[in-house]
């Protein structure tokens, strides 16, 4: 999903870039990774692979721990020897329960899940760089090229059915092609290596995005129902609030990313054709 949408983003910006699928690439092998790195001579990789799997992580962590924590590791070991800098993408999830109304980027992780735990591997394979890197923590992300939750809302506001959606966790919705367009202007801004927090501005829950797209969409957000997320017997524990702060933007000099609800007004024809 972010992989395609960065893509579209660096050649609109007129760079050349390659992008690896993962059958073309496997990151958990170092000397697949050597040898790409090797043949490509990249200046900026950026890691689009992760295991997103939340709840069967819980289950098979070793397995998750090998795509995002090994799997960064060898990224940055290449990239060390070619001097490539690395952008890693993260997640919301490295954090825990506070109750504070939002994370800062200097906050001390606390992951609740193995999924976090795993991401927060990555993060420490990936700022142990001696020329540094870039950590991009981003969350509630959608986008028109794969699954994700507003495409998920979008098909069920077409079917005339009621949904029910949970109202006690608190996040930020965030377009991937927004994300996309952020991460090329850190790259391109020369910004301090370090942790970055890719959201939307602003915040709500999943009620509250649910309905916003059943609204966009034309259909009756009274469809969308309140539940709490025990309804649901998830897995993997989820942090109530998942809302991040912004200030290493502003200390690089550069402009956070637009509120989720006019990024969602953006996203919607694009997210309109891709839903089935």
């Amino acid at each position: 999903m972010l992989g395609q949408d960065l893509i579209a983003v660096l050649r609109r910006h007129g760079e050349v870039v390659t992008g690896l699928s993962r059958r073309e690439l496997d990151v958990t092998d170092p000397l697949a990774v050597a040898g790409r790195i090797e043949e490509h001579k990249p200046d900026v990789v950026v890691n689009c692979a992760a295991w997103t799997a939340v709840d069967k992580a819980e289950v098979c962590e070793a397995e998750a721990l090998l795509v995002n924590g090994s799997g960064v590791a060898n990224l940055a070991a290449a990239c060390r020897e070619h001097g490539s800098r690395l952008v890693q993408i993260s997640t919301d999830y490295v954090f825990g329960q506070r109750l504070r109304s939002s994370h800062a980027e200097a906050d001390d992780p606390a992951p609740l899940n193995a999924y976090g735990r795993t991401k927060l591997a990555g993060e420490r394979a990936a700022l142990a760089l001696p020329d540094g890197s870039y950590v991009v923590r981003t969350a509630w992300l959608y986008g028109a090229h794969g699954p994700n939750f507003v495409s998920t809302m979008l098909d069920r506001a077409g079917d005339g059915a009621d949904v029910q959606v949970v109202t006690d966790q608190r996040g930020q919705p965030t377009w991937s092609v927004d994300l996309a367009e952020q991460i090329v202007a850190l790259v391109r801004a020369g910004a301090r290596p370090g942790i970055y927090h890719g959201t939307s501005s602003g915040a709500t829950t999943w009620y509250g995005l649910a309905r916003e797209v059943f609204r966009l969409a034309g259909a009756d957000p009274d469809r969308v129902r309140p539940v709490t997320s025990a309804v649901y017997g998830l897995q993997a524990a989820r942090p109530a609030c998942s809302v991040l702060g912004h200030e290493a933007w502003a200390r690089a000099g550069l402009t956070p990313m637009d509120d989720w609800t006019s990024a969602l007004v953006r996203a919607m024809p694009a997210l309109s054709g891709s839903a089935s």
